[in-house]
Formats: structure tokens, C-alpha cells, sequence
């Protein structure tokens, strides 16, 4: 895989846990506050009054999502900085070499 590959995919999987976090994340932030408040949580929903659960499973499908974000960013930045820390063209061989540096080039005016 080519080391432009690896900071494309790099900054989509960052862009991605960014996006996730913003879109879903407001579900997710009420639990830490209703257990240290109030002691008791609440599930809630728009057809019914709210029903009062354990804090813990709460709490748990909070932790749940948001190292599945953070796992996105690190993963984002894991490939960010490998494809920054690429070789790009030191491995080019000579025979595949392109261009006017190139003395094996067919096409030269020079002769």
C-alpha cells in the first residue's frame, strides 16, 4: 500500500469518529451526569413516560461507544502518522526510474 493511501484512509477513519461522535454522541453524555446527581437514570422515549433503569448499563453503553470513537481516532492517526513516516519514493529502483534524470531513457535527443 502506497504511503498516500495510508493518510487518505488515516484522515477518513479521523473525519468518521468525529462524525459519530457529533451525530450519536448528545445520547450518550446525560448518563455520567444522572448518576452523580441524582443516583438514579432515567430511559426515555417519545411515546411513553420515562422508565428508571441501573446506571450501570447505562454508564456501560456509554463507555461502549465512546471507545469505539476513540478507537476510530487512534486508528485514524496510527495510519496518519505511517503514511507520514513512509518511504514515498526512496525505493524506487533504478531500472524504474522515470523522467529527464534517467540515462536509460529511450526516448532522448541526446544522440
Amino acid at each position: 500500500m502506497s504511503d498516500m493511501r495510508f493518510i487518505i484512509i488515516g484522515i477518513s477513519l479521523i473525519f468518521v469518529g468525529f462524525l459519530i461522535l457529533g451525530g450519536f454522541g448528545h445520547n450518550y453524555q446525560a448518563a455520567t451526569l444522572e448518576s452523580n446527581e441524582f443516583g438514579t437514570c432515567y430511559e426515555y422515549s417519545d411515546n411513553s413516560p420515562p422508565v428508571e433503569i441501573d446506571c450501570s448499563f447505562k454508564i456501560f453503553n456509554q463507555t461502549i461507544f465512546f471507545g469505539l470513537v476513540i478507537g476510530f481516532i487512534a486508528v485514524g492517526v496510527i495510519f496518519l502518522i505511517k503514511g507520514v513516516r513512509g518511504n514515498w519514493d526512496n525505493k524506487v529502483k533504478p531500472e524504474d526510474m522515470v523522467g529527464p534524470g534517467n540515462n536509460q531513457n529511450g526516448d532522448s535527443d541526446n544522440d
